[in-house]
């Protein structure tokens, strides 16, 4: 009963073979573990996820939605802007990389009054980028404080490169060890060294604001539907339609150790609600965190071993 919320959410937009499967979920009254696991047994057929080699075993990571302070005018220590989509970006693909917005002067020009907001910390403006969403706690002009969302909008149409990996490769870390924590602190202690990590990733990220009147409600996935934390998934839609129940097999995150403890199993229904670049293949999700305490960390550390079964309208014959 617990990702009924999020399957309910993926029926206002249900995808091909489930507008009966969702007439009937929205049809049901108080629905409860009872209820909810009756219709689902009534309704639906589970089919195991591999990829066209057969292979059944994939990988999950994990995201969230960040919280940043923010300024809305640029001050002595919030020097980083967060840009809406400069307006050449549909007539010159690609846009300029982000080592060349911060050395030529007609990108700059570009983004010129496109700014957002400011903030204080690059790698804020990074993690905003590659969550591709997130919450700004901003201060306005006048000193009053709100806080609204920053959502997706465009980006540069330059490939995408991690940062985490740009530093496992130049043995900052071992791979087991990448996480939005050890990239922060390999920061902290090589500051002269964060323009050039940075410009590693040479995509750039543009977004829109948005008012958050209800901050219990999540951002939008690429379904259009707002995400549920710990039952909404990204996955590769070309694999697997947006709006179909998940079941997942796998482990939770941990602080990475030389002796780690047995991990904690992570089993439970999610739905595809989401995709992101970096999610390609059949048994491949990212686990939306949410945007609480802990959940960056919890989604830094995130790199399991998975299994996935789709639940498919029986009616509707397997999924394609």
């Amino acid at each position: 009963v617990h990702a009924w919320p999020a399957l309910l959410a993926s029926c206002a937009k249900p995808a091909p073979g489930w507008t009966a499967a969702c007439t009937s979920a929205r049809a049901l009254a108080d629905p409860d573990d009872t209820k909810v696991r009756a219709w689902a047994e009534a309704t639906l057929q589970p089919w195991r996820i591999a990829a066209l080699d057969g292979t059944a075993e994939g990988l999950i990571t994990g995201y969230f939605e960040p919280l940043v302070p923010a300024s809305r005018l640029r001050t002595r220590t919030h020097t980083v802007p967060l840009h809406a989509p400069p307006a050449d970006l549909a007539t010159r693909k690609p846009w300029y990389t982000r080592a060349e917005i911060a050395a030529l002067p007609a990108a700059r020009a570009a983004l010129a009054g496109r700014e957002i907001a400011w903030v204080a910390d690059p790698l804020d403006a990074l993690m905003l980028q590659v969550q591709g969403s997130g919450r700004l706690a901003i201060t306005e002009p006048d000193g009053t404080k709100r806080t609204v969302r920053l959502a997706y909008a465009a980006h540069n149409d330059q490939p995408y490169r991690s940062v985490g990996r740009w530093l496992v490769d130049r043995g900052a870390f071992t791979l087991e060890q990448a996480s939005w924590p050890a990239i922060r602190a390999w920061a902290k202690d090589n500051p002269g060294r964060v323009t050039e990590m940075l410009e590693a990733n040479p995509r750039v990220v543009f977004f829109r604001e948005e008012p958050l009147p209800d901050p219990t409600i999540g951002p939008k996935g690429a379904q259009g539907v707002p995400l549920t934390p710990g039952r909404s998934i990204a996955v590769d839609p070309r694999a697997l339609p947006y709006g179909t129940p998940v079941w997942i097999a796998t482990t939770e995150p941990q602080p990475w150790s030389p002796n780690p403890p047995p991990a904690r199993p992570l089993r439970r229904l999610v739905v595809a609600q989401d995709t992101g670049s970096a999610i390609t293949g059949a048994v491949r999700a990212d686990y939306f965190w949410g945007w609480t305490e802990g959940a960056e960390d919890r989604a830094g550390r995130m790199k399991q071993p998975l299994a996935m079964w789709a639940l498919w309208p029986k009616d509707a014959g397997p999924p394609r």
